[in-house]
């Protein structure tokens, strides 16, 4: 019987995480993309952005380079801070991971690889690892994701992480689980042994229609009490948990995400394009526990030149599919 490669265990709950909640989607204030495309084999991108009245940098360049085996994008800010990504594809089953995050005074090395064989993934990654002071320092964390029937994948993810040699190391293990339904996905991830006392984290994805999805998350923290030595025995277990529900509604041209949690915020994403070459994205968040509301909006423009978009029209384009 042959079993489906079930993802990595990193986006075990990609669906609810990365498509339909706002994690990747939500800004404030107000921000202009202008991005031009010189090539589209290989995949060649520049573009601008500014940005006032949010976190984000006013000014920011990026560049990004793509092949069907590599993968580079690189992003400069006003403040001097460099975000470099390197992909590659050894082969159709192996790809090597690189990021460096450069800013004055500061600086960060993450390295991956990942494995996708047929029915499985297997992922090892490190994070800002260190030999110079003549002991191993760093964040290193391996994952592996294994299906078990076409529906059902189990996992598990070891972390080992020490941050300077005078500090002991300190390590967890979770275990993940996911279950593909017709219309629908269920995933689970317990890690009972992490700093923070146990975590558990279950989401749910269902497809309601061609154009809607909806998706629930559920994250629970158990944390030793502080009512005497001990731990869950002199304190008891202190917890701490939060729901969310969302939805995603595809249109012709636009698309709409809102999520709602258990702390009162409610939140919500806008994506029109107005013309082929602009889209107008409109964000809100408004959080009834505080009396606090955050908005956004943002212009993206795509400058295509006319040789680019009259070659893709024709069909004389066969764009690569980078190591994303």
């Amino acid at each position: 019987m042959a079993l489906p490669n079930p993802g990595s265990f990193e986006n075990i709950s990609r669906e609810v995480q990365k498509d339909v909640f706002l994690t990747n989607h939500m800004f404030t204030g107000l921000r202009a993309d202008w991005t031009k495309p010189i090539s589209a084999s290989p995949i060649f991108h520049i573009s601008h952005a500014l940005t006032t009245g949010s976190q984000l940098p006013p000014y920011s360049f990026a560049a990004l380079y793509g092949t069907d085996n590599v993968f580079l994008q690189g992003n400069l800010d006003n403040d001097g801070q460099l975000v470099a990504r390197s992909n590659y594809r050894w082969n159709d089953s192996l790809i090597t991971k690189a990021t460096a995050q450069i800013a004055p005074g500061q600086g960060m090395l993450s390295l991956e690889n990942d494995y996708s064989g047929k029915d499985f993934t297997a992922s090892l990654k490190a994070m800002s690892p260190s030999f110079i002071e003549g002991g191993l320092s760093g964040i290193f964390v391996a994952s592996y994701l294994q299906s078990v029937t076409p529906s059902l994948a189990v996992g598990l993810e070891a972390l080992w992480q020490r941050a300077a040699l005078n500090s002991p190391p300190e390590a967890a293990l979770s275990y993940g689980i996911r279950y593909k339904g017709p219309d629908w996905i269920a995933s689970a991830q317990l890690a009972p042994e992490s700093a923070q006392g146990g975590t558990l984290n279950t989401s749910y994805w269902r497809r309601l229609s061609d154009k809607v999805s909806a998706g629930a998350d559920l994250n629970l923290q158990l944390a030793p009490g502080s009512g005497g030595p001990g731990g869950l025995i002199g304190g008891g277990l202190q917890k701490e948990g939060i729901t969310t529900i969302g939805a995603k509604y595809d249109f012709r041209a636009s698309n709409l995400r809102a999520q709602l949690d258990s702390k009162g915020r409610l939140s919500c994403v806008l994506e029109k394009r107005i013309l082929p070459a602009v889209q107008v994205s409109f964000a809100g968040e408004i959080d009834h526990f505080k009396q606090q509301a955050k908005v956004g909006l943002a212009v993206t423009v795509e400058a295509t030149s006319e040789e680019l978009m009259e070659q893709s029209e024709k069909g004389n384009i066969q764009q690569p599919s980078p190591p994303f």
